[in-house]
């Protein structure tokens, strides 16, 4: 009598929808954290599996720094009208106009890591208890210290030291009172995972993530969108390049590559020939070597 063998994505995706039921049965206010990427758009997809026909059990949260790709908050806001689900954001203006964080200066200037300052605000002024997150163990080293259940305290920082065990898909969702936990649903999933669920699916993406020509200069080695947030001089030489994005950011901080992948197959061809990470195309990744591992400590998700 033969067996029903489940294909490897079957097996990614029950274990991604396990975690979210969890979240839903453990937490009292979650929330999913939607920055407009593949990876937050597949657990978008994953939770209308999860869930349906009922409403989500958590808002999206999405903390909009001013400086996003355009095709991501088009994007953004086409998705959420499609699905009818609450979105709440976080403006890091607000966070700006209010003292709480100061704009940096300078050609390599970036609002990338405000954000945090401003997420931590929304968590607490909507006293989330659970933020769902997109990210991968295979994006980048410090990543790959959490656990999917990653407790925060209640300073919103992380503690590698204070990663509670996971064993046997049991997942601990007790917290004491002001501490949240991010949990990260497709945590043992790769980029190619990821790409090739999104073919299967047939889940539509922002456009920028596959290759078009656009207005680019090269800044520390990296092609970077030439848009009105980037401090540009006159060394800065615009030319127009055929490229994609990898991943998606503030636009002063997530670089393009060179590229002629218009389909899925064609990405996903690129991508396992590529000897460059995801996260290599991130310039805020490049301050230090420890600078995922900063961001988080400090707060970040």
């Amino acid at each position: 009598m033969s067996k029903y063998r489940l294909d490897y994505l079957d097996e990614l995706e029950a274990e991604a929808i396990y975690i979210l039921r969890e979240v839903a049965g453990q937490f009292e206010k979650p929330a999913l954290l939607f920055s407009g990427g593949k990876d937050s758009i597949t657990l978008v997809h994953l939770a209308l599996k999860a869930f349906r026909p009922g409403k989500f059990p958590f808002p999206l949260v999405h903390i909009d720094t001013g400086h996003n790709f355009e095709e991501t908050i088009t994007y953004r806001d086409e998705m959420v009208a499609r699905i009818g689900e609450k979105l709440i954001i976080g403006h890091v203006q607000d966070s700006i106009n209010e003292g709480k964080v100061i704009e940096q200066k300078g050609k390599n200037a970036s609002r990338n890591a405000l954000q945090t300052v401003t997420l931590l605000d929304t968590i607490a002024q909507h006293q989330f208890d659970a933020c769902i997150g997109g990210a991968r163990r295979d994006e980048e080293k410090a990543r790959a210290k959490e656990r999917i259940f990653s407790v925060r305290d209640e300073f919103g920082q992380w503690d590698p030291k204070r990663q509670r065990p996971e064993l046997w898909d049991i997942y601990n969702g007790k917290i004491h009172k002001g501490e949240n936990v991010r949990v990260f649903p497709i945590s043992n999933w790769t980029e190619l995972d990821v790409w090739n669920y999104i073919r299967r699916e047939n889940i539509p993406l922002p456009t920028i993530y596959f290759a078009h020509q656009r207005d680019c200069i090269t800044r520390n080695g990296q092609l970077m969108a030439a848009s009105p947030f980037l401090n540009m001089d006159a060394d800065d030489r615009i030319e127009n390049k055929n490229v994609r994005f990898r991943t998606v950011g503030d636009m002063t901080c997530t670089a393009a590559v060179e590229s002629y992948a218009f389909e899925i197959d064609d990405i996903i061809n690129e991508i396992a020939s590529s000897k460059i990470s995801e996260r290599g195309a991130r310039m805020d990744d490049k301050v230090s070597e420890a600078a995922m591992e900063d961001r988080k400590k400090g707060g970040y998700f």
